[in-house]
């Protein structure tokens, strides 16, 4: 496997592919990571999945203690007028994760998380490359031929894949290279961006922010701390490339913005390096909308930004693109095992791209526009934004409608993440879930763990077969799965539910035998 972008996606795709078994080398063009947060938070549904890699423990350590909320983002002229009075972007109630998840919101940027992803993809045996690009794509039926160089010394090489994940952002070179277009507005507008040192604690006023949204000294300026004392800031402001350059952001120039945004003068501010073993401190950022008509071609498939790109309101970006790699890994594994016919592969545009969409349309909601993509754009529920998106595909039989369900009413629909439930030994059903499928069964749903188990065998498919009350105790199991006590519900590796019968069937082996297959594209 060879992944293409070793940022956010690039680098949750090598990680839940070798969590599933499969050994990925990335490849990153810049000399190490970028010192640059870019994304505040991710969504406990996100935290689930980096959980089932093992990175629960380490998530909790680098992350701005919160409380498990996520941070509110304000609108106001200056940073000092964001706190009295105090404008939310959207006034949403909050709904406690514990009540649907095992997780909870973590508030950690992204340069942080990379980290944490590259450590543990190289753990598990990833080969992280970094200062060396992709220079051209050639792909046949057998596998996919990508030239790369070494950017420090020059030297070529032709690295043969089975497959590639184009993880190389919104202006993927790969994506052109496939003739991909993609629907959308496009480019919003453009950003500048610096990391600076300049002690505000007299402005906040040991108040805390996630982000604040400014009108100074120009619209589409920002503010986020980059600590948690408030002496160091992400601050960021709208420019317009036709009339003036990265470079007219000097030093000087940007610390008076600085003083301006935070409504504060005469405070010392500096600028810190944002690409290492630079002297870069100013960087250009596009912010745009837009998803690709398509998420795969051929053997490649388009992940994170590279196939979908939204305004950062709402915070669904990173969380997007960490999702569709936990999405594609385990069809990947699947498929490279011999476990899946590669039709399974067709699933991964089909679920993830209505869903890309999505996310785009209601992070234009956030921001204020109700008319995203050219029609009217109803605010949906976070945690069902987040948590209760629904997959209709081969993948998902009897799944119906994309429409996400409120984290409350799920009850192992086809299609959904499978419910949350505590378990007496203080677990959750979800931890059931992460690198086979299971089948859960009903309390005298013995018939289908037995065939499931005998099935798993027949087709050299891992599965579990999991009785509720025998082999996991969970109170009020059926009723939160939606099934009888002779029912059954299928999860897929990625927890998410592929099948699910209320009640027992006739012959239980052929007809698990009969969804399997669909499932995963066998035809034997």
């Amino acid at each position: 496997m060879l992944i293409v972008g070793g940022a956010l996606t690039g680098l949750s795709a090598a990680v839940f592919l070798a969590h599933q078994g499969i050994r990925a080398t990335v490849l990153e063009r810049h000399p190490d990571l970028l010192i640059h947060p870019r994304l505040r938070g991710i969504t406990p549904r996100t935290v689930e999945v980096l959980r089932q890699a093992g990175l629960g423990p380490a998530l909790r350590a680098e992350s701005f203690h919160n409380e498990g909320r996520p941070f509110v983002p304000l609108r106001a002229d200056t940073l000092a007028d964001a706190y009295e009075p105090v404008t939310e972007v959207v006034d949403e109630p909050f709904v406690d994760p514990r009540t649907y998840s095992t997780s909870s919101y973590v508030m950690i940027d992204q340069d942080r998380l990379e980290i944490l992803l590259r450590d543990r993809a190289r753990q598990l045996g990833a080969d992280v490359r970094y200062f060396t690009e992709a220079t051209a794509l050639d792909q046949d039926a057998d596998g996919v031929g990508v030239t790369v160089r070494d950017r420090a010394s020059g030297a070529e090489e032709t690295i043969r894949a089975d497959y590639v994940v184009a993880a190389d952002g919104s202006k993927s070179r790969i994506r052109a290279w496939l003739g991909i277009a993609s629907d959308g507005p496009g480019v919003l507008f453009d950003t500048v961006t610096a990391i600076v040192d300049a002690d505000l604690s007299a402005t906040v006023r040991g108040r805390r922010i996630g982000i604040a949204y400014l009108q100074k000294p120009r619209p589409f300026t920002s503010m986020m701390p980059y600590d948690d004392h408030g002496s160091r800031w992400l601050f960021s402001t709208g420019y317009d490339p036709r009339h003036e350059s990265v470079a007219d952001f000097t030093a000087e120039r940007v610390a008076d913005m600085v003083r301006d945004a935070a409504g504060t003068e005469g405070v010392d501010v500096s600028l810190r390096p944002q690409i290492p073993g630079t002297d870069v401190t100013v960087l250009g950022f596009p912010i745009g909308a837009q998803v690709a008509r398509s998420y795969r071609s051929g053997r490649v498939f388009l992940a994170g930004d590279a196939a979908r790109t939204q305004p950062p309101t709402g915070g669904f970006g990173g969380s997007t693109g960490i999702q569709d790699a936990h999405n594609l890994a385990w069809k990947l594994a699947a498929v490279l095992t011999g476990t899946a016919g590669p039709g399974l592969l067709d699933t991964y545009d089909a679920e993830r791209r209505p869903y890309g969409r999505l996310a785009m349309q209601q992070a234009f909601a956030r921001f204020g526009d109700r008319m995203a993509d050219g029609a009217q754009v109803e605010l949906l529920d976070f945690p069902a934004l987040t948590t209760g998106f629904r997959y209709v595909s081969a993948a998902a039989p009897g799944s119906h409608g994309t429409d996400p369900v409120p984290v409350g009413a799920l009850r192992a629909q086809p299609g959904t993440r499978a419910p949350h439930r505590p378990t007496a030994d203080g677990g959750s059903t979800l931890d059931l879930y992460g690198r086979t499928f299971v089948l859960l069964a009903g309390r005298e749903g013995q018939e289908w763990a037995e065939a499931a188990k005998e099935l798993g065998t027949a087709l050299g498919v891992g599965i579990r077969p999991c009785v509720l009350g025998t082999d996991i105790d969970v109170e009020a199991g059926e009723e939160a799965h939606g099934i009888g006590a002779r029912g059954a519900v299928l999860v897929r590796p990625d927890g998410f539910v592929a099948w699910r019968s209320r009640a027992a069937a006739t012959e239980p082996a052929a007809v698990l035998a009969g969804v399997l297959r669909t499932v995963l594209a066998r035809q034997d």
